[in-house]
């Protein structure tokens, strides 16, 4: 068996792909690259869009600081909040790497050169890319016909108990032509983990993503949320997530990492006060491998980036050294 350098394209946002990407990052065989989602419209990212009209800075910046060369202190730094100061009160809440990349971006003029200075700054072990840089704002239809628009306004609704049937976004984003040339060297893609219908499909849905990932060679990875999202998910697997996802690329999903341990009791009860238990397998179908393991280690719900790591380069090595 020659080993080799295997390039490998994350794809989603969120919470969820640091991660991922923390515990890829250190793998010396592995040239890391996220794709992340760019539609958020809540927080700190939300109104720096609305207020400066810059694209959201937020699942970006997260994803660059799980990708640092000091990650610890990257995130000390740039994820602290400004306090609200009366004569800054714009300022106020926000993150200093939020800032920082929004104001990189109005002086370069083009995020993809910010998130490539950023991304220098902090000597990130890997690469991020903006799926795309139109903006577009992610809608979704529920089983009941309501329709709502924002990914808080989708996020909210999973809470109220509406289980989502159609999502899009409006007005149709196109992938960024470097983007787009990045995926056609990738050998494997990797799906999640991340709020689903918010993190991972708006990703998917951008213009130009399917067509390239249907080309790769190599597996398509999708790893499984370790809970569902609230009422409108109630009855959501991870075997539902990945035909989810085969519809939305045109291609099936080959595996699944999906968590098989639970926490504590006491972890699981808080969790179901939100409405939110373990992502159950589901049915898979045919052809799908399912890759399982414990990977949810602590009192927060957050899969364990060693585990994790090892778990995608098990399958990896596996499928594409041969």
């Amino acid at each position: 068996m020659q080993l080799r350098q295997i390039n490998v394209g994350c794809f989603g946002g969120g919470t969820g792909m640091p991660s991922l990407l923390g515990g890829l990052k250190r793998n010396p065989w592995l040239q890391v690259n996220a794709v992340v989602t760019m539609f958020d419209s809540g927080g700190s990212s939300g109104q720096l869009r609305d207020e400066l009209g810059v694209l959201p800075p937020g699942d970006v910046l997260r994803c660059a600081l799980a990708l640092a060369r000091n990650e610890g202190e990257a995130r000390r730094v740039l994820l602290a909040r400004l306090p609200t100061l009366v004569e800054h009160a714009r300022l106020g809440g926000h993150t200093g790497g939020n800032l920082l990349l929004s104001m990189m971006e109005q002086y370069s003029g083009n995020f993809l050169a910010a998130v490539d200075g950023l991304r220098a700054l902090l000597g990130c072990r890997g690469r991020v890319w903006p799926v795309s840089v139109e903006p577009a704002t992610l809608c979704a239809e529920y089983a009941d016909g309501a329709v709502t628009r924002g990914e808080v306004a989708v996020d909210e609704g999973h809470e109220r108990g509406h289980r989502v049937t159609r999502v899009w976004l409006e007005p149709d984003a196109h992938i960024h032509p470097a983007v787009n040339e990045a995926i056609g060297a990738f050998d494997a893609a990797i799906i999640g983990p991340g709020s689903f219908f918010t993190s991972l499909m708006p990703t998917l849905l951008v213009h130009g993503v399917a067509e390239r990932l249907r080309a790769i060679r190599g597996p398509i990875i999708l790893v499984a949320n370790l809970l569902t999202e609230g009422r409108g998910m109630s009855e959501f697997t991870a075997a539902e997530a990945a035909a989810w996802v085969g519809r939305t690329i045109d291609r099936p999903v080959d595996v699944i990492i999906a968590n098989d341990g639970s926490p504590s009791d006491t972890v699981l009860a808080r969790y179901r006060d939100e409405h939110k238990q373990r992502l159950p397998l589901g049915e898979v179908p045919p052809g799908c491998e399912v890759v399982t393991g414990h990977f949810w280690q602590s009192d927060i719900a957050r899969h364990d980036r060693r585990r994790l790591s090892y778990a995608v380069w098990t399958v990896l090595s596996r499928r594409l050294f041969v």
